[in-house]
């Protein structure tokens, strides 16, 4: 694929920040501040995200008012907030990617900065680290919320069937597992070269090139003449060729969850955030699932975890306090200990909001399962789509479907990778 520079983009983005004013108008009566959101629809925190919005606004009636804008596919969601932002309309609320492409953002003044608001007690309410991560030249101009691991989700029920006692903590025991399942007709993995980022199988590959590379792995860059980025493509070529469904090339992430739900796959990789989800749609694959590291590659380290901040909220820039006012009003209601809990319990989503569990709340096991994970990660690395720009992101599921096709080597693959950069 080209490489495409977004320089039309970047240049709008440092233009003087009164062109960027919020999206909608300051009207004689409630300040509407318009949010183009994703937890709509199937999301799991849909219910209680909307739940959210309408107290909030029954509480500031006749001077806030939230109006939610759908905008269920995420991909879409990411292009569209993209090119609002490059035509000089910041939307006055979003939800913002934390990634080395939006972070881009910060280098203008198109974004509200929470800075000085996070500097006081509120501040306190988060999780140690998270307002850090979202500190770029001393600004903190998206709020942290929805942090995630990603670990390898398992059926337990398909791995008994199969005869397969523990989750395999190497790659020769997890090969041997893989042909276990097949004999039972089971496809041992969900993957994907679809959607934006390659979703799935980009966590796969982020997992192995963590075994590879341990907790300081991201500091081998691509084009440095390391062999890492290679052989994790190796490995996860043999996945697409040997151990993963038919349709994996072009495949998107509805594809990929759908098998697991479907009990058409064993394993799979997703974020607490699914959890609501796969217990309202496959109640008895929610049950059975069960969360493990990854198998460890030759040589490699064991116990790793992929995990990264999900989800920022972020907001229009503006020089009108009443405006200033409402909207650091919502972001304290979203970011409320309580509200975070409800969301959290609700949807099994983590997040960077800090709150306590009363002896009558009730956790979802497999979230349960989440905290536990992170709690026993030897370490906590991030994934390869936080390392890269949008164009190498993008690059990823293009070069992985050649790969898998056989129409480029594991060396080819990353070529294309480093010729996107």
């Amino acid at each position: 694929m080209k490489k495409t520079t977004p320089t039309l983009f970047l240049a709008l983005l440092l233009l003087p920040a009164a062109l960027f004013a919020g999206g909608s108008k300051e009207t004689s009566g409630a300040i509407v501040l318009k949010w183009p959101t994703i937890w709509v629809a199937e999301d799991s925190k849909a219910p209680t995200i909307a739940a959210l919005v309408e107290q909030f606004n029954q509480d500031n009636s006749g001077s806030i008012r939230i109006e939610v804008e759908p905008n269920p596919d995420y991909d879409g969601y990411r292009d569209k907030i993209n090119t609002s932002i490059a035509a000089g309309q910041v939307p006055d609320l979003f939800v913002f990617n934390p990634d080395p492409t939006s972070f881009q953002y910060y280098q203008s003044d198109i974004l509200f900065d929470f800075t000085e608001a996070l500097s006081g007690p509120w501040g306190g309410d988060f999780v140690e680290g998270t307002i850090a991560d979202a500190t770029k030249n001393g600004r903190t101009k998206s709020v942290p919320y929805e942090i995630a691991i990603t670990p390898i989700w398992y059926n337990s029920d398909l791995f008994r069937k199969a005869g397969i006692a523990r989750f395999p903590a190497t790659l020769e025991e997890f090969e041997e597992a893989c042909e276990k399942l097949l004999a039972i007709g089971i496809a041992p993995t969900s993957q994907m070269t679809g959607g934006s980022n390659a979703w799935t199988s980009m966590l796969w590959y982020s997992h192995i090139m963590a075994s590879l590379g341990g907790p300081t792995v991201w500091e081998n860059r691509l084009g440095d003449g390391n062999d890492l980025y290679e052989k994790a493509a190796g490995y996860l070529k043999i996945m697409y060729e040997k151990y993963t469904t038919d349709d994996a090339v072009g495949a998107d992430a509805g594809v990929s969850g759908g098998h697991y739900m479907a009990g058409r796959t064993a394993m799979f990789i997703n974020g607490p955030w699914y959890i609501g989800r796969i217990r309202n749609e496959a109640p008895a694959v929610h049950a059975a699932t069960k969360l493990a590291p990854a198998p460890a590659v030759p040589g490699g380290v064991h116990g790793g975890q992929i995990g990264f901040p999900l989800s920022n909220l972020a907001a229009a820039n503006t020089k009108e306090t009443a405006r200033r006012d409402a909207v650091l009003a919502f972001m304290k209601w979203m970011t409320k200990p309580e509200n975070v809990k409800t969301v959290s319990l609700d949807a099994g989503s983590l997040f960077a909001v800090k709150y306590s569990l009363g002896p009558n709340d009730k956790v979802d096991p497999l979230q349960a399962a989440f905290i536990a994970a992170a709690a026993n990660a030897t370490f906590i690395v991030s994934h390869f789509q936080a390392q890269y720009d949008s164009q190498v992101v993008a690059e990823f599921g293009q070069a992985l479907g050649a790969m898998a096709l056989g129409r480029a080597t594991p060396a080819e693959f990353v070529q294309m990778l480093i010729d996107a950069q």
